[in-house]
């Protein structure tokens, strides 16, 4: 059934205009609902053919500047979904066998051609997700560094090997792959999240099946495009898309292996019990409320220009975005600056280029930033800078909320305890160094905290003292290189393996361990059914 609506891959040239804007975006910018009569659908992607859904169920997918229908995202069937995984399954066993330097290969053509077509995916990240172009070419280049990084795959997984652990025995560790894992994206970074699942999954010698947000598919497919035009096998990257039965699906079937999850706390939670109960491998990144402490020694012009720019770019749609400042001591002159310097950004589409922060990705997202703002008031806050009623000419049916900040918040508020997810930032105060830090540990969020002082001692005392994943010391968003690993922690990550570097790596990857000895066949000896010692039987 499959078959009566495929798109062959070695048609990429017809593929890329079908597919409307995931290859050439022709997007009207007019702020007035598309009545655009038939939307184009997005394929999945099965066994190297992207496929036009049977499913009678589709979800718009919106521009979130304009509301304008871009395209339609099918619920995958149960069918197609299972079409996919296996796929993905009869593909493992030739790619597993496949040289990892041929697998690394594949990646460095894969880095080449997301560097050729990178303003391509940064339109149509801007175009249904809304993020200015240069914070969507961003994503993209974050994801892209990540598979750089898998283009070193054959040392990153190296095992080890020891020689004559005993008398004529050598024992080595091997890392292989797992088989069919699976990714679960959010819509808040498009390109970076799948670049951070499927690149490293596949060299390790994994097959993958991958499900982009159901908000803003487009750069996936994309993605997939290239990693097949790449030389990636038939199979071995899959795509299907749905919401909460495709999700239960991966969860549960018995052929996937490992889960890695991006997204909000009680997804992620639901898919690490669901997972792990099936016994899969699951990694979630989930919530987070990221804190910065304020010292008065800090420098005054980088530290705001840190604030600004952590709390505010992306509209707050990032899970590192700076959400709350600890200030030390006296806060009014840092306040005032701060609201100096928001009110001075400029909120457009994302697609004009003056643009410093476009829209967040629906009404919905929009009424609930509202909301947890009101809820800050009305508990006792005080509003600095109120970016709720902002109109952005010709863009007046967009989903935007101007900077906002508010002050003399506690923990106690659900403004607080919530992640906002927008373009809001907190303001604390804190008598001393150590009330700050107590402050931050109290939140059961753990993604990232930043210090801003002059003072080594105090950024020691709070690198040793902080109870967060990943560390800031005059760095707001302080996410490391994909050398290193996506350091998540407490309530913010579910798993033991974190996202890329080594931990990525061995999530992707099982141990098997090898204890051989050569005998002489000549010689003999007498059978011992003790428990052998030192490897001595």
């Amino acid at each position: 059934m499959l078959q009566s609506s495929i798109w062959r891959v070695k048609k990429l040239s017809v593929l890329r205009p079908q597919i409307f804007a995931l290859g050439n975006f022709r997007f009207s910018t007019f702020a007035e609902p598309s009545s655009k009569p038939n939307p184009p659908r997005v394929p999945n992607l099965i066994g190297g053919t992207f496929v036009d859904s049977q499913s009678s169920a589709f979800i718009d997918v919106i521009n979130p500047a304009t509301q304008e229908v871009v395209s339609q995202v099918p619920l995958t069937t149960k069918d197609e979904f299972k079409a996919a995984v296996s796929a993905a399954k009869q593909a493992f066993p030739a790619w597993r066998n496949t040289p990892v330097t041929t697998r690394q290969r594949i990646m460095f053509k894969l880095q080449e051609l997301i560097r050729r077509d990178i303003d391509k995916l940064a339109l149509n990240i801007t175009t249904e997700q809304g993020k200015t172009l240069k914070d969507a070419h961003g994503d993209v280049f974050r994801g892209l560094e990540v598979v750089e990084h898998a283009c070193g795959m054959a040392s990153l997984q190296m095992g080890e090997y020891v020689s004559n652990v005993s008398h004529g025995i050598d024992t080595y560790s091997i890392r292989e792959p797992l088989g069919v894992c699976a990714g679960i994206c959010p819509f808040n970074f498009p390109a970076m999240i799948p670049l951070w699942m499927f690149p490293i999954a596949v060299t390790c010698g994994n097959t993958f099946v991958l499900k982009p947000s159901e908000k803003d598919p487009g750069a996936s497919i994309i993605l997939a495009e290239l990693a097949m035009e790449a030389g990636l096998p038939n199979g071995v990257l899959n795509v299907v898309h749905g919401t909460n039965d495709v999700v239960n699906a991966i969860c549960d079937d018995e052929d996937i292996k490992a889960i890695s999850f991006v997204g909000s706390n009680i997804a992620g939670m639901h898919i690490y019990s669901r997972g792990s109960a099936k016994g899969k491998r699951v990694q979630s990144n989930m919530g987070a409320k990221n804190h910065a402490i304020v010292l008065p020694d800090a420098g005054i012009d980088a530290t705001l220009n840190a604030l600004v720019a952590a709390g505010f770019g992306a509209a707050g749609q990032r899970c590192m975005a700076l959400s709350t400042v600890v200030f030390v001591g006296d806060s009014k002159l840092w306040e005032d600056k701060l609201v100096e310097r928001a009110k001075a950004l400029k909120v457009n589409s994302g697609t004009e280029p003056d643009a410093d922060l476009g829209p967040v990705i629906s009404k919905q997202a929009k009424d609930r930033i509202h909301r947890l703002v009101q809820s800050g008031i009305d508990s006792g806050a005080r509003l600095l800078l109120d970016g709720r009623n902002i109109v952005v000419p010709g863009y007046e049916h967009g989903n935007f909320i101007g900077p906002t900040i508010l002050t003399d918040v506690t923990p106690d508020m659900e403004c607080y305890k919530e992640e906002i997810f927008g373009p809001v930032l907190l303001c604390m105060q804190a008598e001393s160094l150590e009330d700050a830090i107590s402050i931050v540990n109290g939140n059961r969020y753990g993604n990232g905290a930043s210090i801003f002082t002059t003072s080594g001692i105090a950024a020691r005392k709070f690198q040793t003292d902080i109870e967060a994943g990943q560390v800031g010391i005059n760095v707001p968003i302080p996410v490391p290189l994909p050398f290193f690993s996506f350091t998540g922690s407490k309530a913010s990550f579910a798993g033991d393996l974190n996202f890329y570097g080594k931990a990525g790596v061995n999530f992707f990857t099982q141990i098997k361990t090898v204890t051989q000895q050569w005998k002489d066949s000549t010689g003999g000896s007498a059978i011992n059914l003790a428990m052998p010692t030192s490897l001595k039987s």
